[in-house]
């Protein structure tokens, strides 16, 4: 008797656990950029100053895990304001915006960090390319996946000079820039629905 209710009860264990439904894995999707900010901190012998662009395209390439995501972002070079017309000429007259039109970063890995429910702290893997200059660079972000897509958010100092910028002494007329700036991302990316096709990325 004591055999059989034995036999029983593994039976019912092993029924429950094969009826159990298996945890749901957390992929990452194709999406674009459905919104975007560009902006950096300078400063000049005048005072600091912010540029600014909300031009920005890009995708990224999901997985079945963070670490496998990619993807791409650019703005137009030209598009960046500083509220200063003479800065802008100059800011577009340094970087040579008529022959290296746009600034780009290119995602090759993604490091997590720590994840905690729907946010989540990274570290991007990629290249910047900038004024024809391509560097790898390291960035710490921080994601949030909500029911508008995915908010990353992501700030990282650059000195201009390790992208051959020059004319930074002439920029504002007689006023010095200092070639140290700091460079921030607001992108929200949204699902793709339908043919599923990934937008390309133009040159730089």
């Amino acid at each position: 008797m004591i055999a059989a209710f034995r036999i029983w009860g593994l039976a019912v264990a092993g029924a429950a656990m094969q009826a159990a439904p298996a945890p749901a894995q957390v992929t990452w999707p194709d999406a674009p950029v459905a919104r975007g900010t560009l902006s950096f901190d300078g400063k000049s012998t005048l005072g600091d100053f912010t540029g600014t662009t909300t031009q920005v395209r890009g995708a990224m390439a999901g997985g079945a895990a963070l670490h496998e995501v990619r993807g791409w972002v650019e703005a137009p070079v030209k598009t960046l304001a500083t509220g200063n017309d003479r800065r802008d000429r100059d800011l577009n007259k340094s970087m040579e915006s008529a022959v290296y039109p746009t600034i780009r970063f290119e995602l090759l890995g993604v490091t997590p960090d720590w994840q905690r429910g729907d946010s989540a702290g990274v570290v991007l893997n990629g290249n910047f390319v900038i004024h024809g200059v391509s560097r790898p660079e390291k960035i710490k972000a921080l994601l949030f996946r909500g029911p508008g897509g995915i908010h990353l958010t992501a700030s990282t100092p650059m000195n201009l000079k390790n992208y051959k910028i020059g004319g930074l002494g002439k920029m504002l007329g007689i006023l010095k820039m200092n070639p140290d700036i700091v460079v921030h991302v607001d992108l929200l990316f949204g699902e793709e629905k339908g043919s599923g096709k990934r937008e390309e990325g133009s040159g730089c």
